[in-house]
């Protein structure tokens, strides 16, 4: 071993302790946030009455019990690591958590006062508390929190030590007891339909929903940290694109800032702006500052230009604004990933039986066929979410959807979702955080509304991928159908006035929606008894799910389809994970569900959501397209996972094949489950693939060879093109039991477009065909299902198996 003398020693510490400096003078000159996540709070907590402990001083005097807990998280979780409580995924462990919904909760820590220089402050920021929460920093109030769905800053610099040890305490009052002052209120004047959230801004997926169990839930669900705020500092940085020329590959770009100074006046200050990518610059300019903010148009040429996933590259440019003093010091800067692209939707407010109508997004000009899926809770526990978005954001990139709906009844999600669309080129529609019910009209939940739209939009805004904001999930729809009488949903304030003022005001580049379906005047006035789905451009298709073939789906007029599903069995394995092993198989009394099957499906039970018979469905759709409902659990899950499959490769199939003449797009529901249960997903919860996964993905392609339904005697042999370049390719089908080559030719595709290749007669009988085709030397394979239902499960199994056998080659 090498011997060192004491002077190399401390050469070599001397050298050490510089990196070691340099390294934290860098990392606090790069990022201003401190974190004040982990397990270092303590989680007091009891029931919410008149003896519960209401200011830290109270706390400190009371006996209350307290955990270890871990910021972010949720109450529940912390009770479960210290073995208070049930595996709430199990079984029907999860309604025994009721009793929480009346519990008050304390999160209290201590943290250091960080250095900052004179002028410099200091906001607290909470990324998410969930919900009703009061805020003190050394026994000094600090502030009030209303909404889970939003973050929450407040500048605490005035109330710090100098010098030791600061306490934070977080006081949370359940949201259950406090919305019944509200329900009551609400008696007669609106729909009292999950009354419990439509004063609360929480997770309306929380209360109870067809795909999440009820869990109020309490915590700091995001990050905590401290934000060191310069005296001199970049406020808000937005950058927009005005304008594109996709041919001559040009684009005006705007870049708005805000900045903040203690400069007596700002003379001599500049802004330095420029835009690079892979390393070369495009961009240069300094600006003189006059005024605290500006806008300032750039014209760009030679343009990468971002684009949806199979249309072209997810350009992302490097964008870059430095706050420079007179000397040329930096004093702040801002760098964000920018893409130069224009979206729009063109939509008719006419109905489709009296007027084609048109509901299309274009991207840089060009059309784009949507194939995506609805973006639902990643988990109950939202202080997960997190961990989920990649593994589920693998799966849509797999998959090759081009657009995920983010869903009314769920989360906002952070910046890491988006910054993956932003990469990947795929696009959001975003729904602002409503669903199923009509919400309060009161001035003051209007205002906590408005707060909400306001920080939502500038939040999310900077994200490329960002296409449409649409106001909620399904509220038009309950307007009209919350009495005899239909009311027009016209008079919603929420989606009528303060979302879309939010957007108009800090993004008014991008289009607005106000609900998902949208009931425009035209479509009120064509049919005031209720939603006439064929009257609507955009709909939600879902029907009384008995076959997939029937008229409600085959006869759609609606151009695009934002939600459409059907159920399937998860995987046995996933069975075995979220029941007790007893509750497995058999199920009760024949066809009765158990009890834990019961809790999985939101069956009517003492804590149940209210849902029903969601287990019949996966029953009566196998009784449909078997003829019978196999008793053998493992034939149960096969029979389930396949009519699950065949319902949404066929429902996608139909829309592509309709490309452009009537369809322009389909969101199917849903990608992954956010809680062990019993749903339309194709994901189960432990990420467990169904059937149904595999098939849509064997019909997403971005060149995708199919065969549709005979009409006239005849199948149709269609091509869909959703690139920006032509396609050719050859296709062969042959019936899968007899290999018999029932049809083969070449194919040319033009730019986004569809080509009819040919016809196969029509046959009788059951069988499957294999549709084997090459695009560009790569080779892909689809099928199908050739005759009329009830089909023999034994003869599916067979065609599957060599299905599989053929996909593997």
């Amino acid at each position: 071993m090498k011997k060192y003398n004491k002077t190399t020693i401390a050469i070599y510490a001397g050298i050490i302790f510089l990196f070691l400096l340099v390294t934290c003078m860098f990392a606090q000159a790069g990022n201003n946030d401190i974190s004040l996540n982990g397990n270092s709070w303590t989680l007091y907590y009891g029931l919410c009455d008149n003896n519960a402990p209401a200011s830290p001083d109270d706390l400190n005097t009371s006996n209350w019990p307290s955990v270890t807990a871990t910021v972010p998280g949720n109450v529940e979780m912390d009770l479960l690591a210290s073995g208070l409580i049930e595996d709430p995924e199990i079984g029907g462990n999860i309604n025994k958590l009721r009793k929480f919904e009346a519990y008050r909760w304390w999160y209290v820590r201590e943290f250091d006062t960080p250095e900052f220089e004179k002028g410099e402050r200091i906001d607290i920021v909470f990324g998410g508390i969930d919900c009703l929460g009061t805020i003190w920093v050394n026994d000094q109030l600090v502030g009030e929190t209303r909404n889970m769905l939003i973050d929450h800053r407040f500048d605490i610099t005035d109330f710090l030590k100098p010098d030791g040890k600061n306490k934070i305490y977080v006081r949370i009052d359940p949201v259950v007891p406090e919305s019944q002052k509200y329900i009551a209120a609400a008696v007669g004047k609106r729909s009292l339909h999950r009354a419990e959230y439509q004063h609360m801004r929480k997770a309306s997926s929380m209360y109870g929903w067809d795909i999440m169990p009820r869990l109020i839930s309490a915590g700091l669900w995001r990050g905590v940290s401290l934000e060191i705020k310069k005296k001199n500092r970049i406020e808000q940085v937005f950058w927009q694109t005005n304008a594109v020329d996709a041919k001559k590959r040009t684009a005006q770009v705007l870049v708005d800032w805000q900045i903040y100074s203690d400069y007596p006046t700002i003379d001599g200050l500049n802004m330095e702006v420029s835009l690079s990518r892979n390393g070369k610059s495009v961009f240069e300019k300094t600006y003189a500052l006059y005024t605290y903010a500006k806008r300032r148009e750039i014209d760009l040429e030679n343009v990468d230009f971002w684009w949806p996933r199979g249309y072209g590259d997810a350009a992302l440019y490097e964008a870059t604004i430095r706050l420079v003093d007179d000397k040329g010091n930096v004093l702040d800067e801002n760098s964000q990933r920018v893409g130069i692209r224009t979206i729009k939707l063109v939509r008719s407010e006419a109905v489709t039986e009296t007027d084609p109508g048109e509901f299309v997004f274009l991207v840089n000009g060009e059309k784009i066929f949507i194939k995506g899926t609805n973006w639902v809770p990643l988990d109950a526990f939202h202080s997960r979410d997190r961990l989920h978005v990649q593994p589920a954001m693998d799966m849509i990139i797999d998959l090759n959807c081009n657009m995920i709906r983010c869903w009314g009844g769920n989360v906002y999600e952070d910046h890491p979702f988006y910054d993956i669309c932003d990469e990947k080129g795929i696009m959001v529609w975003q729904d602002f955080s409503f669903a199923g019910t009509p919400y309060s009209q009161d001035p003051e939940f209007l205002e906590e509304i408005r707060k909400e739209a306001n920080n939502i939009v500038r939040k999310l805004r900077v994200h490329p991928s960002l296409a449409l904001w649409c106001g909620n999930n399904e509220i038009d729809y309950y307007f009209i159908k919350l009495y005899n009488k239909a009311i027009n949903p016209k008079y919603d304030k929420i989606s009528r006035e303060i979302l879309p003022t939010a957007v108009w005001e800090y993004d008014p580049l991008r289009d607005y929606l106000p609900s998902s379906p949208y009931v425009s005047d035209e479509c009120f006035k064509y049919q005031q008894n209720g939603l006439n789905y064929d009257a609507m451009p955009q709909v939600h298709l879902w029907g009384i799910r008995g076959y997939y073939k029937t008229p409600f789906y085959t006869d759609s007029k609606s151009h695009f389809v934002s939600e459409i599903g059907y159920h399937g069995c998860p995987n046995r394995e996933s069975l075995e994970k979220m029941f007790d092993k007893d509750y497995v198989y058999p199920w009760k009394n024949g066809w009765e569900w158990n009890d834990q099957w019961q809790t999985k499906a939101a069956k009517p039970h003492p804590a149940s959501t209210g849902y029903d018979q969601r287990n019949d469905l996966m029953i009566n759709q196998e009784k449909i397209l078997f003829g019978e409902c196999p008793k053998d659990l493992d034939k149960f899950i096969f029979g389930s996972q396949v009519v699950q499959a065949e319902a949404m490769k066929y429902f996608v199939e139909l829309w592509r094949m309709r490309k452009f003449d009537e369809g322009t797009g389909i969101i199917w529901w849903n990608l992954r489950d956010g809680w062990p249960i019993i749903s339309d997903a194709i994901v189960d919860y432990y990420n467990s693939k169904k059937l149904a996964y595999r098939y849509i993905k064997q019909v997403q392609h971005d060149v995708c060879v199919m065969v549709g339904d005979a009409k006239e005697g005849k199948h149709p042999v269609v091509a869909v093109n959703d690139t920006r370049k032509a396609k050719s390719g050859n296709v062969t089908v042959r019936d899968i039991d007899t290999k018999k080559v029932l049809f083969t030719s070449s194919f040319n595709i033009p730019v986004n477009g569809k080509t009819l290749v040919g016809y196969i007669p029509e046959i009788e009988g059951q069988t499957m065909w294999s549709i084997e085709y090459t695009v560009e030397d790569e080779e892909f394979i689809n099928h199908y299902l050739v005759g009329n239902a009830p089909f023999k499960m034994g003869d599916y199994q067979r065609w599957h198996k060599e299905l599989l056998n053929m996909s593997e080659r």
